[in-house]
């Protein structure tokens, strides 16, 4: 998912409502401002959200820059504390405006506290490489005009990689590692994954063609410094600490659940779901394993994990997952309208490889048009595995994501998931674009793995999708452990391990990658239990507000139609 999203206010023409109060027209105005300024600020989140008059142009990582947004943020903040009454404002108003002070005071930790510019060197991929691939893979524009600012942003790199240089002292080595690798993966994204667009503006593409050789050779270069000069003082600590991880949690969140509250919660979950999935795992054994004894039948673990090992022979690989994802796709749509779930949008959607310089953090991700791209298609990319795995790590990967896993992966990245769940959220309107601009993790990922819940429940794919079901859950409970556990505590890598493992039944390949994953970022991981948790929690609410005239697709469709807030506000604004 995105760090936050941007909209510019000029480029996007929204409905307005009018407002009788002064306080609506104050705050609206100083929303605009803020939006426009931090937009300019972040041209490639511009870009990415389908506001392309920055195309040309790249963040400025200078200590200069950084004060300046700095100094523009707190001024913003302290203009927000004239509204400390609610009563001041009306109808969407109320929720937007604690939103933006809840996002800016984001933005001032980000920049006073954690400072990720001075020890991420992934921060700088943003610009080195997503920035060229926004413009690439979205034919938002004619090829010759896609072209140009190619060739902007191509010559504005160098100066970008200066400042990493310059910005950079001691990261984590698991960063830095992680960064070669994407560098690497950008070199051939400028050199080949330009061509598409290139070869559509031949006289741009032979103008480009100085610029790439350029390019490359600086990339090059920033690679050998990376492994040369950075990676040997890499001795940061990736855990950024309890202080930290606390106020972190608490702004990537947007919930009323404290830490400890968290952990409480994940460890009873840990539990119950354990027992739910040994009790879904039960018939499914005495199929595969008939004449077991009784002594077998209450190992829970055994059987547990006998039948997550009997469903995971039958998987794809490098060379299928693409096309089997594709089937799925269509299988799990077709579900969803038969069973009248959710409304199904119409947005395009397009299977992927996922670009090699995004891979590392992540196995799959959704990658939706922002809300400014006029008929812009939804990617959903899934990642080969690496190809310096041998064998033997390559089949555990797949044994992961088998032909089950795959179907529950693509519920929650694709149908009825993230896809499914942006599109509703691109169509949401309101007096400002602060709640476009502003979107909760914890709602965008909580929904994903509710709508996993909600899929099962109604039978997609059988106990045995339910198998996956349960285990993924399982994992989004061992992830917010281990994220918490090492970012505010002192897990060890076979502790995580072991916990992934054995407690949550999952691969070494998986285990494995999301020890890397826990490392590399902080609170994100737990977004997705505390998503959840929250979105089964109103859900039942409402079932019980409205008895026997509870309609899960009326239901499911009033929860997508406020755009992607706080959970919490959503609970408010639905009336429970």
């Amino acid at each position: 998912m995105k760090k936050f999203a941007l909209i510019a206010a000029a480029a996007f023409s929204l409905p307005l409502v009018s407002y009788a109060t002064p306080q609506d027209d104050q705050f609206e105005k100083i929303a605009k401002d803020y939006i426009e300024e931090l937009l300019q600020t972040h041209p490639e989140y511009a870009t990415e959200l389908g506001d392309h008059r920055f195309d040309d142009k790249l963040t400025d990582y200078s200590d200069a820059a950084v004060a300046k947004e700095l100094a523009r943020a707190k001024e913003f903040r302290r203009k927000l504390d004239a509204f400390s009454d609610l009563k001041q404002l009306t109808g969407p108003n109320k929720v937007d405006v604690r939103l933006l002070k809840d996002n800016i005071d984001n933005e001032i930790f980000g920049l006073e506290e954690l400072k990720e510019r001075e020890w991420d060197p992934l921060v700088y991929m943003q610009s080195l490489a997503n920035s060229l691939y926004l413009l690439a893979a979205r034919d938002f524009a004619p090829a010759p005009q896609r072209a140009a600012s190619l060739r902007k942003r191509m010559e504005a790199i160098p100066g970008v990689i200066a400042q990493a240089k310059s910005n950079l002292k001691n990261p984590p080595r698991v960063h830095t590692e992680t960064a070669i690798d994407q560098v690497q993966g950008a070199v051939s994204l400028v050199k080949e994954g330009l061509n598409e667009v290139l070869d559509q503006a031949p006289d741009a593409k032979k103008e480009i063609a100085p610029v790439q050789e350029k390019t490359i050779a600086a990339l090059t270069d920033y690679k050998s410094w990376l492994q040369n000069d950075l990676l040997p003082r890499s001795n940061g600590d990736f855990r950024i600490g309890a202080d930290k991880f606390r106020k972190k949690l608490r702004f990537a969140l947007a919930s009323d659940m404290s830490m400890e509250d968290l952990m409480k919660a994940a460890r009873a979950d840990l539990e119950q779901t354990q027992k739910a999935i040994y009790e879904t795992a039960l018939p499914l054994y005495k199929k595969y394993f008939p004449g077991a004894d009784e002594a077998t039948l209450n190992d829970k673990h055994k059987v547990t994990a006998a039948v997550l090992d009997k469903l995971a022979e039958q998987h794809p690989n490098d060379d299928t997952i693409v096309d089997y994802a594709k089937m799925v796709l269509k299988e799990a749509t077709d579900f969803v309208k038969a069973k009248n779930l959710v409304t199904v949008p119409t947005v395009p959607l397009d299977v992927i490889v996922m670009p090699e310089f995004k891979r590392g953090p992540a196995v799959a991700y959704c990658d939706s048009p922002g809300p400014l791209e006029k008929g812009g298609k939804t990617f959903f990319a899934v990642a080969p595995t690496p190809k310096d795995w041998n064998a033997q790590r390559k089949e555990s990967f797949f044994r992961e994501y088998n032909n089950y896993m795959c179907r529950d992966l693509t519920v929650h990245e694709a149908m009825p998931g993230h896809y499914l769940q942006l599109a509703h959220s691109n169509q949401f309107h309101a007096p400002t674009l602060v709640r476009a601009v502003f979107q909760s993790g914890t709602f965008i990922e909580g929904w994903a793995v509710y709508a996993e819940q909600f899929m099962a429940e109604n039978g997609y794919g059988g106990p045995e999708v339910k198998m996956q079901q349960l285990k993924m859950r399982l994992r989004v409970i061992c992830n917010a452990i281990i994220d918490q556990s090492i970012h505010a505590g002192n897990m060890s890598e076979q502790e995580a391990l072991d916990l992934m493992m054995k407690e949550g039944f999952q691969q070494e390949g998986e285990a494995v990658g999301k020890w890397k994953r826990a490392r590399l970022s902080s609170a994100q991981l737990s977004t997705y239990f505390v998503g959840v948790t929250e979105h089964l929690a109103m859900r039942e609410q409402a079932k019980a507000r409205d008895g026997a005239k509870f309609d899960l697709q009326k239901y499911n469709d009033a929860v997508l139609s406020f755009g992607s807030p706080p959970v919490k506000y959503v609970r408010e604004m639905l009336g429970l």
